[in-house]
This record gives structure tokens, sequence and C-alpha cells, in this order.
């Protein structure tokens, strides 16, 4: 009886261990993706606000800089 306490103990002590490493290794997991979620979001933040800014800048240069009308072909008749 007393060696399978003793195994039992043994079992218990060498799962709640196990149990340990895998809480900290999924809790590394969840802090890596927070990590990266925030720098994606950060980056987008960044694209988005500098295509906005080229699509101001643009639209600027087009209204001080119409295009010119296009020529005409002539078509000889006669």
């Amino acid at each position: 009886m007393a060696d399978k306490n003793a195994a039992r103990s043994r079992a218990e002590t060498a799962f709640s261990a196990s149990a340990v490493r895998d809480q900290a290794v999924k809790d590394e997991i969840a802090k890596e993706r927070v990590a990266f979620d925030v720098r994606t979001a950060k980056l987008k933040a960044l694209r988005l606000a500098h295509e906005e800014q080229e699509r101001a800048e643009k639209a600027a240069h087009d209204l001080a800089n119409p295009p010119k009308p296009k020529a005409r072909k002539t078509v000889k008749r006669g």
C-alpha cells in the first residue's frame, strides 16, 4: 500500500510539474500573440496614414495641374 501511495505521489508531482510547464508555455504564446497583434495594429495604422497622405497629395496635385486636353486627329475630307 505504501508503494502505491508513493507511486501515486510521484505521478501527481510529475503531472503537476508538467501542467505548470504547459501553462507557462501557453502564457508565453499568449503574450507573443498580444505583442504581435499590437505590432500589426501599429503598422496598419501607419500604412493607412501614409496612404491617406499620398491620396491627399495626389488630389492637391491633380487640382493644381489639371490634365491637358488631348489633341484631336484631323480628318482630311475632300
